[in-house]
């Protein structure tokens, strides 16, 4: 008795943990696809050197990316900002490194 009593626990547990599993791959789907759409809506309004900055920008720093992205569409919602220069790119840029440490490599 003992032993099935186990297997059932072992069965209701794994069901649990793939659903949770399921779970967790929707939501993270689903955010994928978010920023999917956020990316599509705030490229439209990048200048070509703008565009091009921002996929070197995605290729090294993707969650640096996904921020620039979140800031620049509130802009472009908000009607604060019209087109995306490179030059607004690199000062928001710059204005979200303002707060990291600078880090200098020296040559002896």
């Amino acid at each position: 008795m003992e032993e099935e009593e186990l297997e059932e626990i072992r069965k209701r547990k794994l069901q649990q943990l793939q659903e949770k599993l399921r779970e967790q791959q929707q939501e993270q789907a689903e955010v994928q696809r978010q920023i999917l759409a956020l990316e599509n809506f705030v490229k439209q309004k990048f200048t070509k050197d703008a565009l091009a900055r921002f996929g070197n920008l995605k290729t090294g720093h993707p969650e640096l990316a996904i921020q620039v992205l979140v800031v620049l569409g509130e802009a472009v919602k908000s009607g604060k900002v019209d087109v995306i220069d490179d030059e607004l790119l690199k000062a928001v840029l710059q204005e979200m490194q303002a707060g990291k440490k600078e880090t200098r490599i020296i040559r002896k």
